[in-house]
């Protein structure tokens, strides 16, 4: 039989025990094993198969090496064809059609800031996906425990997106873009003229998530009507459950183990705010989050408001957790022609630059 590619099949099981949420030394297992098999030489995976040397390589365990050994000799591994069995969660019909009108994430995380993975690995973890383009999202400097980008690393990654870009399958491209911090006072925290030359900002809220309701409805209005801002993220801040498995970034610092209540403010002012000035807001699709709740997806609905259904992706098997936002926008009766990022690129792009 042709021998298959080991790498590919042990970052494949990486992936999907990531989008099932399993845990993260599992995924850690076969991504390290992938990482140090692809350190090696030409030939030499072959000569430690054959020789049972492959568990002499830091990362490779027992259990990785028999998935190479199974690949090298044409087999599908075992390991992944039990993954692949059991893959997937049934989607109703609107949820399903949602996410098939889905073009692209417009809200996902590297290893520059608290991400784990590089972001070509992202990239082509979305192109495996069926997206069109990947919104590069990562922190901005305020969030220093999450690695968050000064204007001169954001300046770096740029140049490195435009690089990574060039590389990349036709017809799939990177945007430019910044999960930016919303500020006490209502201000986005990042140099304007970055903001201006970034394809899409997300603007979110990470402190002084217990300020009272009046001091946050202000702070979320003036960061609505700021024309740089074009996604509101994960509104209310909530947490529904503890941070989820398979997160193998520097510590995922922005998603520790911990449950926290919505913050609190006046949801139909910032939402008809949202409406006025053309600022979609964010469905995120992440397990421990679930925000906005569906209560105010509703609210959000009737007042005219665009939404964007992201995953806040922070590895690759998490790119394909947009089918938990898709559910609950589909049980909410949000239509696609309401979602930005079933737009093509241009198109999304175009709307960005025309509310700066």
């Amino acid at each position: 039989m042709t021998a298959r590619d080991p790498i590919v099949d042990l970052r494949r099981i990486a992936f999907l025990l990531e989008k099932a949420n399993e845990a993260t030394y599992r995924v850690r297992a076969f991504r390290s094993a992938a990482n140090a098999l692809a350190a090696l030489p030409a030939g030499e995976v072959t000569e430690r198969a054959r020789t049972g040397k492959l568990t002499e390589l830091a990362g490779v365990g027992d259990v990785t090496a028999r998935c190479v050994v199974e690949s090298l000799a044409g087999e599908e591994p075992v390991y992944l064809r039990r993954l692949v069995a059991t893959e997937g969660t049934d989607l109703d019909a609107a949820a399903a059609a949602l996410r098939d009108a889905l073009r692209g994430d417009c809200h996902t995380h590297s290893d520059w800031s608290d991400g784990g993975s590089p972001i070509e690995e992202m990239a082509l973890a979305a192109v495996e996906l069926g997206h069109e383009y990947l919104v590069l999202t990562d922190h901005s400097p305020r969030l220093k425990v999450a690695r968050g980008l000064t204007a001169e690393r954001l300046r770096k990654q740029l140049d490195h997106v435009a690089a990574v870009n060039d590389a990349l399958p036709k017809g799939f491209r990177i945007l430019t873009g910044i999960e930016v911090d919303i500020l006490a006072d209502g201000s986005l925290d990042q140099d304007e003229e970055l903001l201006a030359r970034l394809d899409v900002v997300v603007g979110s809220v990470h402190s002084g998530l217990n300020d009272d309701r009046a001091k946050m409805t202000r702070r979320m209005l003036t960061a609505v009507a700021n024309p740089h801002l074009d996604i509101l993220g994960h509104c209310t801040g909530r947490m529904v459950s503890s941070r989820p498995a398979g997160v193998t970034g520097p510590g995922d610092r922005g998603h520790r183990a911990r449950t926290r209540a919505e913050s609190d403010f006046d949801a139909d002012a910032v939402f008809a705010a949202c409406a006025e000035h053309g600022v979609a807001v964010e469905i995120n699709s992440r397990p421990e989050r679930q925000d906005p709740p569906k209560r105010l997806i509703r609210r959000a609905l009737e007042a005219g408001c665009r939404f964007a259904i992201n995953t806040d992706a922070h590895a690759p098997g998490q790119l394909d957790w947009q089918r938990f936002g898709c559910q609950r926008a589909a049980l909410c009766g949000v239509p696609a022609n309401r979602v930005v990022n079933t737009w093509k690129a241009d198109r999304l792009v175009r709307w960005a630059r025309t509310r700066r």
